[in-house]
């Protein structure tokens, strides 16, 4: 070996040089501000053969240079999402916080399995986690939980400890044949079927529970679902509740489903089901669980109070659930992954435990605080940790606050200038959160009139094609006169998740979720629906 070369290789990337990092951290972050004064990026056509067919290894060693050469077409062909006028779902700009927090991550490296492999970051996902429990429990005793690689297997753990209190030792020993069920709303995410399946109960023992119009899980519905189920020899494992739907942000009576399903174990003598709750979308609602509606420091709209004291009634009923699922990466405005899983009872965290003797390599780890001896992972990055306490402590509550309610406002002025066209039905006008959803018709329908007949059923299968036909097209026709450089980006949705009649309710979507977003933009929404005719 040319040990000079070597050593050449060892001082270009195993030595920190600050300059020299800099210089290309500053080049990006220059791309990212001229990209914040350009309107949405256009959907660029991506070349995936292109990428198999050459998927070069340069042959001799570079300089730091060369990864910025190899990655920026890439990185200036992805839309950052920072432009107001995106509306299409819960998606935006990453809060700069954020990025000092994933930053010093990155420096670190830290593996948040044990203390051995992250020391003081394991320390920090323990804080972030209690911090995060306190908004949603209200200062519960003792919370405890991980942050995970998404939503998805953050419901996935609450979905395995209903498993394993509903079946003792499944962990080791399977299923046994034992007939095991999970419940969820028509409205909940579509991870429900994934984890089902990964699970091994199949998907077809995921029983969905029909919405109300506001999106909620009917409640009698679910008690009725419990009972035959019982009947037919099913042990259900876990309910998964919903606080903010994905379209349309309906959320779950908590508090009802839990009286429901104490008073189902009482009555059959047998443990209470799991009660999840999916606010992957919702749980930024919690920051406003304290605010003063009558003081109103901040000097809310007094249009928005009401919409407050909606939210903070709704928030009660999370205290009573067994385990949350939170993304900070989504409306906590933080980077990817920002996921975490958290139970109301850190001793729930035993029907994921695992023995020293069933993790080798880490002989060290204790229960107490170690996280491999329960976890999915064995490598979780501490970039959940990093960005969330950045992002809380240098916005703050009363920032915190703000966004969420500004979002509020935004989302209520639009439901109601859409509400005052004849041609146009708000469907989510009962939710409270940054969401839209919404039909658009061709002018001279009375939208209101179609939806009250579709809810009576009154439609015929011909009339509902024909309706939710015109509305997809008025949409497509939209997508096309679009100016990209002063009209909202919107996105459309097949199923709401509330099916009157068993039918589907396809939706105009918009979400109010970027923070530059404003009257205006929403104003000229309105005139161009206004102006399709």
């Amino acid at each position: 070996m040319d040990r000079a070369h070597y050593d050449q290789v060892v001082r270009t990337f195993f030595n920190c040089d600050p300059p020299a990092i800099s210089e290309i951290f500053r080049e990006f972050l220059l791309a990212m501000q001229a990209e914040e004064t350009l309107p949405p990026a256009a959907h660029m056509t991506q070349n995936y053969e292109t990428a198999a067919a050459n998927p070069e290894i340069h042959l001799l060693p570079g300089n730091l240079k060369d990864a910025r050469d190899t990655v920026f077409p890439y990185f200036w062909g992805t839309d950052s999402w920072s432009s107001p006028l995106h509306l299409e779902n819960v998606k935006g700009p990453a809060n700069y916080a954020s990025l000092v927090g994933a930053l010093a991550c990155l420096l670190k490296n830290p593996n948040l399995c044990t203390d051995t492999y992250s020391q003081r970051s394991n320390e920090l996902e323990v804080k972030a986690v209690t911090a995060l429990a306190n908004l949603l429990f209200y200062h519960t005793k003792d919370p405890w939980g991980v942050f995970t690689m998404g939503g998805t297997i953050s419901n996935l753990y609450g979905a395995r400890i209903g498993i394993e209190k509903s079946l003792p030792g499944a962990m080791q020993r399977g299923l046994q044949g034992v007939k095991l069920a999970g419940i969820v709303s028509e409205a909940a995410h579509y991870s429900g079927r994934s984890i089902t399946g990964w699970l091994g109960l199949g998907t077809e023992n995921l029983h969905a529970i029909p919405t109300d119009a506001s999106m909620a899980m009917r409640l009698d519905l679910l008690a009725e679902k419990l009972e035959t189920l019982s009947r037919e020899g099913y042990r259900v494992a876990f309910v998964c509740a919903t606080f903010g739907t994905t379209d349309a942000f309906g959320t779950d009576d908590v508090a009802g489903i839990r009286r429901i399903l104490d008073s189902f174990a009482q009555q059959h003598s047998v443990p209470a089901p799991q009660l999840h709750v999916d606010a992957a979308v919702g749980w930024v609602l919690s920051f406003l669980a304290e605010y003063d509606t009558t003081q109103n420091p901040l000097e809310f709209s007094p249009e928005l109070l009401p919409l407050v004291q909606r939210v903070q009634q709704g928030l009660v009923g999370l205290r009573l659930a067994d385990s949350v699922t939170i993304d900070f990466h989504k409306m906590g405005w933080g980077h990817y992954p920002g996921s975490a899983f958290i139970v109301n009872r850190r001793s729930d965290l035993r029907y994921l435990s695992r023995t020293v003797e069933d993790t080798p390599y880490f002989s060290e780890a204790d229960s107490r605080r170690d996280p491999a001896l329960f976890t999915l992972e064995c490598s979780r990055p501490a970039l959940g940790p990093y960005t969330v306490m950045a992002s809380l402590n240098s916005i703050g509550l009363t920032g915190w606050q703000m966004l969420v309610a500004r979002s509020l406002e935004l989302a209520q002025r639009l439901k109601q200038n859409l509400e005052r066209l004849d041609y146009c039905k708000v469907l989510n006008l009962d939710t409270v959160g940054p969401s839209v959803v919404w039909w658009v018709l061709p002018q001279g329908r009375d939208a209101k009139a179609i939806y009250q007949d579709m809810i009576a059923g009154r439609l015929s299968t011909e009339r509902y094609h024909q309706y939710t036909h015109e509305i997809q097209k008025v949409f497509e026709r939209r997508e096309r006169e679009a100016d990209p450089k002063l009209d909202a980006r919107l996105s459309y949705t097949t199923s709401i998740g509330f099916r009157p009649h068993g039918l589907n309710l396809p939706a105009w979507k918009a979400v109010l979720f970027n923070p530059r977003t404003d009257e205006a933009i929403l104003d000229r929404l309105v005139r161009g629906i206004e102006e399709l005719s």
